[in-house]
């Protein structure tokens, strides 16, 4: 898989134009991006079917936590987009992520993500909800349930993505949010790694997000990233 390949830019943006601003600046630098649910609301599902006619490939960030039924329903609404990756919540059990699988199959290039522990919580958030377990524990325990469903990956912080590699063997996805530019803060993320850190230890793609879409150069950031794999 080329480097470039493996980087996902997060168009985190409450409006289409500054979104397509950052895409047009990009160009053949990224050809991967995520729209997460406050984009999808304001710019409306048009946005990504505009990304894959342009030869992008999008990960649509939903994050779907429902009644089997409509997350199956939303997974189709995926796969009609022309989306390559479509998360659902590994927390909403096996029942939940099974229908999301079984929706995909007919959509050859669309892959189910479980997301295990979003990368903002911590230990002390997980207790709060009733989880008696570290982050690690919760994220590798999620991501067996995952697999058994049969999803082609998960989502999960840099920081397990080495655990994940062993737990769910070479075949499965791997993708980290929460990268950072060695040198910089994250400012949402409680569990952060730098790319060459989560591609070292198994993530198959990072996804970056403020760091290059509010660079001055976002075209220099990306590269910088890609620099950072040492691949």
């Amino acid at each position: 898989m080329k480097s470039s390949n493996r980087i996902i830019v997060a168009l985190d943006f409450d409006g289409r134009r500054a979104a397509e601003q950052v895409v047009d600046r990009l160009g053949d630098e990224c050809r991967f991006y995520k729209v997460g649910l406050e984009l999808l609301t304001a710019a409306g599902p048009d946005l990504v079917e505009s990304l894959v006619a342009r030869g992008n490939e999008v990960f649509l960030d939903l994050k779907l936590f429902e009644i089997p039924n409509s997350v199956a329903g939303a997974v189709r609404a995926a796969g009609a987009l022309g989306a390559s990756m479509v998360t659902v919540h590994a927390m909403g059990g096996t029942d939940i992520m099974a229908a999301a699988v079984a929706a995909a199959r007919d959509f050859p290039r669309l892959r189910v993500l479980a997301l295990t522990v979003v990368t903002s919580m911590t230990g002390s958030d997980l207790t709060d909800i009733g989880v008696n377990a570290s982050t690690e524990e919760q994220v590798l325990r999620l991501a067996r349930l995952a697999s058994n469903a049969g999803c082609h990956g998960v989502i999960a912080s840099p920081q397990e993505a080495a655990q994940l590699r062993d737990v769910l063997g070479a075949g499965s996805l791997i993708v980290t949010p929460g990268v950072t530019l060695p040198g910089t803060s994250p400012t949402e993320h409680a569990r952060p790694g730098t790319p060459r850190a989560a591609i070292t230890a198994g993530a198959s793609h990072i996804v970056v997000g403020r760091s290059v879409t509010r660079a001055e150069d976002p075209v220099a950031a990306v590269r910088l990233v890609r620099a950072d794999f040492g691949l």
